[in-house]
């Protein structure tokens, strides 16, 4: 199903489009989750996604054919929680996934001044999301790509009001995901902004020996528990088994300047070789300059994140410290761009690897 006869390997034999792929909805009926809108995107490519409209427009569950991509938390998705934005209540409704947005106006952990007080990772995460539209496929007329745009509104009276409108796209026949944002500020006063994108990736593609894999610098974030992985005297580059160490709240993270091509992206990402499957991520250096690598190995929560953002999860205090917080003048928007393909191909894998400075 792919390059020039794509569109011809299913033509006069195919009447609806569903049967190749698509995006379909529904609610979730049981669980924490139960009254969650839902949309499950299907490639037709063997991967496939689902995007929880009232958290966000993040995506949980990912497949590529019989392989999980992403890790998910014990708790998975959960009713959304508009109001949760002090100290760590945001973990009581992490889902992990393959996207968890963090933002809109501070990314790191709980900290109070003379702005605010403010949780860990921001509101945006638990968000309900208003449809603005969703976009079919339609291969017999040539039309191969698929989306879902929606807009998030994370607002108080007297300010901040921010909007988030986000648009996920695929195209049949291609295994990769496209995410379009926009954040505006529909207020009238500036307002400080910072966000991060909290991709998790889980077993089996991250397993004992999975090559984490990018080009670029890398310090510690400075706790002991990040030192113990990120130190020259240790491989961080690939993932490790369970390790005692990890469990309960123990943890590591990198902070990361990827080095990025001439037409300024940047190419990280995940090779398994046992499998044959790697995954690429790309953005734009100038949108989101900073990468974030969380390796959590713990036994029954084994997790690696690439977290590409406008700042490493240091927390706005911090930030405007050493005057690297973004302010978002009212009526101003800012875009960001993330792609996220799987490959399998030998030669695509081999050029990934070449790009990502393996």
């Amino acid at each position: 199903m792919g390059g020039k006869d794509r569109k011809f390997s299913w033509h006069k034999k195919v009447i609806n489009y569903t049967q190749i792929g698509g995006i379909e909805t529904a609610v979730l009926d049981n669980g924490a989750g139960k009254g969650n809108r839902i949309a499950w995107v299907n490639t037709g490519s063997g991967l496939r996604y689902k995007v929880v409209v009232d958290r966000g427009l993040d995506i949980v569950d990912a497949f590529y054919n019989q392989y999980s991509l992403a890790w998910l938390s014990h708790g998975g998705v959960t009713a959304p929680r508009p109001d949760a934005n002090r100290g760590l209540e945001w973990l009581y409704s992490f889902a992990g996934g393959l996207l968890t947005t963090c933002g809109l106006t501070h990314v790191g952990g709980p900290e109070s001044d003379e702005f605010g007080e403010r949780g860990l990772h921001g509101r945006i995460s638990n968000i309900p999301g208003r449809i603005e539209s969703i976009v079919q496929p339609e291969p017999t007329a040539g039309k191969l790509q698929m989306s879902i745009t929606a807009v998030m509104k994370q607002s108080r009276v007297f300010g901040p009001n921010l909007e988030l409108r986000r648009t996920i796209s695929s195209t049949l026949g291609e295994a990769a995901i496209r995410i379009h944002d926009e954040v505006t500020n529909v207020g009238n006063t500036p307002v400080p902004h910072m966000i991060l994108y909290h991709c998790n990736f889980g077993w089996p593609l991250v397993d004992e020996g999975t090559e984490i894999v990018w080009k670029g610098k890398c310090a510690s974030r400075g706790m002991d528990m990040d030192n113990a992985i990120f130190n020259s005297r240790h491989n961080f580059r690939k993932c490790q088994k369970p390790v005692e160490s990890h469990k309960g709240g123990g943890e590591a993270c990198g902070f990361l300047d990827v080095a990025a091509d001439k037409k300024g992206i940047c190419t990280v990402g995940l090779y398994n070789l046992r499998l044959g499957v790697a995954v690429a991520l790309k953005y734009k250096k100038k949108q989101l300059p900073c990468l974030a690598n969380w390796q959590h190995w713990g036994s029954g929560e084994y997790v690696t994140g690439l977290e590409p953002g406008t700042n490493p999860p240091i927390g706005q205090s911090k930030a405007r410290q050493r005057k690297e917080l973004i302010h978002v003048g009212p009526g101003k928007s800012r875009g960001y761009e993330l792609e996220m393909t799987v490959l399998t191909d030998k030669g695509q894998i081999k050029r990934f690897l070449k790009a990502a400075g393996r």
